[in-house]
């Protein structure tokens, strides 16, 4: 009798002291263990590299058109555009999308979720098909890739820069998110530049000094330089100013890849001075369109002993 008090007594203990909130030494309530990091991948993040065709893992994917083309979205933001038929917000992001198709540099790659004729009620290619504005994914693999990415119906979409990296992920039909992606997307398309101009000139020298002026352009990692437009580099400065050339034709500039450099040497007396250098050059981009690029830079510099 005595054993089975004793034993009741212990289970009774172990009990309470089971209820009871676990301390740490100093006193102080543990904190609640964090919930395991899911394994499911999800959405990708800003910042991650997410190439034109999707992650490495997504699934096997049917197209009303051609798959995503590298050569037509280079140079553009890409909005991956993930959507299900009937859905009231999918058909008034539609209307969004379209718009900022429209609007110049943007490449949709849309998933909708359904069959070939779901997708040609959601298609924000439409009526542009084949003139490099995007594409539409449909089926199976849309489907499994919702389930995959942990899209319920949608809208969401992916916007990804020129640079290949994530922009923003906008994974809600809210008004707000979607008024924020698109004016990230028009800023982001405002930023593009398919060149950049630096250039180097002396402020001050001697008069036995060489003045080097030169011109250097970086083309944007899509372009090239076309062969097909004239190159030209010209020098404006005053008579006492001498150089070794005041024109340059392609010929007599420095091509290195996408890097374009013009440069002059000169010498002048003392005194003060400035000149300017304009350059003009073509480019291409990878379906063959081509634009022309014109920049200059003036120096101001004092020659003196």
């Amino acid at each position: 009798m005595r054993l089975a008090i004793s034993m009741l007594v212990l289970g009774f203990a172990s009990t309470v002291a089971s209820a009871q909130p676990q301390t740490s030494p100093s006193g102080t309530p543990a904190a609640p263990a964090a919930p395991a990091a899911s394994s499911t991948p999800g959405l990708p993040k800003a910042g991650d590299t997410l190439p034109l065709t999707g992650a490495a893992d997504w699934p096997k994917l049917q197209w009303s058109y051609n798959v995503p083309n590298a050569n037509d979205a280079a140079g553009k933001v890409v909005i991956h555009w993930f959507c299900t038929s009937k859905v009231a917000a999918c058909i008034d992001d539609l209307a969004r999308i379209v718009t900022l198709r429209e609007a110049g540099s943007v490449y949709i790659v849309a998933y909708i979720n359904g069959s070939q004729r779901d997708s040609k009620k959601l298609d924000p290619i439409r009526e542009s098909e084949g003139v490099g504005r995007g594409t539409v994914a449909y089926g199976p693999g849309v489907k499994k890739l919702f389930k995959q990415l942990g899209i319920a119906k949608g809208p969401a979409s992916i916007v990804v820069d020129v640079d290949g990296k994530v922009k923003l992920v906008a994974a809600s039909g809210d008004i707000n998110e979607l008024d924020s992606r698109d004016a990230i997307v028009k800023s982001t398309v405002e930023a593009i530049k398919p060149y950049t101009t630096t250039n180097e000139g002396p402020t001050t020298a001697k008069p036995t000094d060489k003045l080097v002026f030169a011109i250097n352009i970086q083309l944007a990692s899509w372009l090239k330089f076309s062969d097909k437009t004239p190159m030209s580099f010209v020098l404006s400065a005053a008579k006492d100013v001498k150089c070794d050339a005041t024109t340059l034709g392609r010929d007599k500039m420095k091509i290195d890849g996408r890097s374009l450099t013009a440069q002059v040497t000169c010498t002048a007396p003392k005194g003060s001075y400035q000149v300017r250098g304009d350059i003009r050059f073509g480019y291409e981009t990878p379906d063959r369109t081509t634009g022309l690029g014109t920049d200059g830079a003036s120096w101001k510099f004092e020659v003196k002993p």
